[in-house]
C-alpha cells in the first residue's frame, strides 16, 4: 500500500473516530441524563418507547428514547417568526454545532502509530524513546498522528473556535425577533465571554509546566511524569469550572432560565434548528471531557503503560516489565481516553441535577471575581514553584519523580477499582432500593385495602 493511500486511510480512520464518537456520545448523553435524574429523583426514567417483537414490548431500558427524539424533530414544523431575519435565524444553530465538532479535530486520541512497523508484522513492538521515520517516501510509511489535525497551536485553536459559539447564541436571539429571544443571547454573550477568560488563563499554569501548546505534546509529558491534576490542582478545578459555565448547563443555564426568560434564545425554534442547539450542547459537554482530559487527565494514558509496553517502576527503579505489541499499546490507548472522556460526561451530568441555578449576579460575580484571581494567582504561584525547581539540585529532582510515580500507583488503583465498584453499585440492591420497594408495596396494599373497602361500602 502507498504512504499517500495509508496517510489517507489513517485520516479517515481518525475522522470517523472523532465525530462518530462525539455524535454518538452526543446522543446517548441524552438518554444517560433522564435515567440520572430518574434515579436521583426516585422515578422510573425513559420507558414509553418500545418494540413490539412476537406480542411482547422491549424497552431497552429507554434506549429507544433518542431515536424517537430525532423521529419527532424531523416532522415538527420549521417554524419562523414573521418578523425574524431568516437567513441569521437559520445560520444561527449552524453556527452552534459546527465549533464543537471540528475541536474534536486537534484532541489526542492515541501516541503518534507508526505503520512502518507494522507493514510487515502486526505484533511488533516498538522502543519507547524515538519516532517513527520522520516523513513519509515513496517505499517508507510516515507517522501517523493521534489527531486528526496535528497543528503546533492546538489550544489557540481551540480557544478561537470556542469563541464562535457566543455568535451562534447572540445571532439565534437577536434574530427571532423576540424580547426573550433578545434577553437570552445577551445573557449568553456576556456569560460566554466572561468564562472564557477564565477558561483561557486557567491553562496558563498547565502550558508553563508542559512547555508546550501542542496538545500531543501535553498528553506526553503526563505519561512520562504524572496527571496534569496533581501538578496543576487548582488549575484543574478552574478549568472544569470555567468548561461547564461554557456549555450553559445548571448551575450556569441563565441564557436558557426557564422561569425567567422562557426558553431564552431557543424560544423562537423548533424542528431540526432546535435539534442542532440541543445536539451542541451534548456534543460539548464531550468536547469540554475531551478538553479536561487531555490537559489534566493523562489524556490517553494509563499510568506505566508506554510505547514499548507495561513498565512498573518507582524512581529510578523498574520493578516489572512486560513488553507489547504497538499495535495492542494504541488500542489500549483509545479505549482509556474514550472511556475517561465518557466517565467525565456522566460527572457533568451529575453535577447538572445537583447543583441549583445560580442568580445572574452571582453568576457574574463567581467569573469575574472569584475566578479570574484564582487563574491569576494560579499563575503567580506555578511560576514562582517552577523557578525554585529549575534551581533545586539533582536530589530534588529525583525525590520529584519518586513523588510523580507513587501517585501514578494512586491512580491506577482508582482505575481498577472504580469500575468495579461502579459494577457492583449498579447491580447490588442498595438500602434505599429496598426501603422504596417496600413502601411502594405499603402503597399498593393500601390502595388496594381502599379500593376493597369502597366496593364492600357500595354492596
Amino acid at each position: 500500500m502507498s504512504p499517500v493511500l495509508v496517510s489517507i486511510l489513517g485520516s479517515a480512520i481518525k475522522i470517523a473516530i472523532a465525530v462518530g464518537f462525539s455524535l454518538n456520545l452526543g446522543g446517548l448523553l441524552t438518554w444517560l441524563e433522564r435515567r440520572q435524574m430518574a434515579m436521583m429523583q426516585d422515578r422510573i426514567g425513559p420507558h414509553r418507547a418500545d418494540i413490539k417483537l412476537g406480542g411482547k414490548k422491549f424497552t431497552f431500558a429507554g434506549l429507544l428514547h433518542p431515536a424517537a427524539d430525532a423521529v419527532k424533530f424531523f416532522f415538527k414544523e420549521d417554524f419562523v417568526p414573521p418578523n425574524a431575519d431568516k437567513l441569521l435565524h437559520s445560520l444561527a444553530p449552524m453556527l452552534a454545532l459546527f465549533p464543537p465538532l471540528v475541536l474534536m479535530g486537534v484532541v489526542p486520541m492515541f501516541d503518534t502509530v507508526c505503520p512502518e512497523s507494522l507493514r510487515n508484522n502486526l505484533w511488533h513492538e516498538i522502543p519507547r524513546f524515538g519516532t517513527c521515520a520522520m516523513a513519509s517516501t515513496a517505499k517508507q510509511l510516515g507517522p501517523i498522528s493521534g489527531q486528526v489535525v496535528d497543528i503546533n497551536v492546538g489550544i489557540l485553536y481551540v480557544f478561537a473556535l470556542a469563541g464562535m459559539g457566543i455568535v451562534g447564541a447572540t445571532i439565534a436571539g437577536w434574530s427571532s425577533d423576540n424580547k426573550f429571544s433578545l434577553l437570552g443571547g445577551l445573557r449568553a454573550a456576556s456569560q460566554l465571554v466572561s468564562y472564557e477568560v477564565a477558561m483561557g488563563i486557567s491553562i496558563v499554569g498547565a502550558m508553563m509546566v508542559y512547555g508546550s501548546l501542542r496538545l500531543d505534546e501535553m498528553a506526553r509529558w503526563q505519561g512520562e511524569n504524572t496527571w496534569g491534576i496533581w501538578v496543576q490542582p487548582l488549575g484543574f478545578i478552574l478549568f472544569l469550572t470555567a468548561a461547564i459555565a461554557e456549555t450553559k448547563r445548571t448551575p450556569f443555564d441563565l441564557p436558557e432560565g426557564e422561569s425567567e426568560i422562557v426558553a431564552g434564545y431557543l424560544v423562537e425554534y423548533s424542528g431540526f434548528k432546535f435539534a442542532m442547539f440541543y445536539t451542541g450542547e451534548y456534543i460539548e459537554i464531550v468536547i469540554s471531557s475531551a478538553l479536561v482530559t487531555a490537559l489534566y487527565l493523562g489524556g490517553y494514558n494509563i499510568p506505566f503503560l508506554h510505547r514499548d509496553g507495561i513498565t512498573l517502576s518507582l524512581g529510578d527503579d523498574i520493578l516489572w516489565h512486560k513488553g507489547l505489541p504497538h499495535l495492542v499499546v494504541i488500542l489500549l490507548q483509545l479505549g482509556t481516553f474514550l472511556g475517561k472522556v465518557t466517565v467525565l460526561c456522566w460527572a457533568q451530568i451529575f453535577i447538572r441535577w445537583t447543583l441549583p441555578r445560580f442568580r445572574y449576579d452571582q453568576l457574574m460575580k463567581l467569573g469575574w471575581r472569584m475566578l479570574l484571581p484564582a487563574c491569576l494567582v494560579n499563575v503567580f504561584l506555578t511560576g514562582i514553584a517552577l523557578l525554585a525547581f529549575d534551581r533545586s539540585s539533582p536530589a530534588t529532582h529525583d525525590t520529584f519523580q519518586v513523588i510523580g510515580d507513587a501517585l501514578n500507583w494512586v491512580v491506577l488503583a482508582g482505575m481498577v477499582f472504580f469500575p468495579l465498584w461502579l459494577v457492583w453499585g449498579m447491580f447490588t440492591p442498595s438500602s434505599f432500593i429496598s426501603r422504596r420497594n417496600e413502601l411502594r408495596g405499603r402503597r399498593s396494599a393500601a390502595a388496594a385495602a381502599a379500593v376493597a373497602t369502597e366496593e364492600a361500602s357500595a354492596h
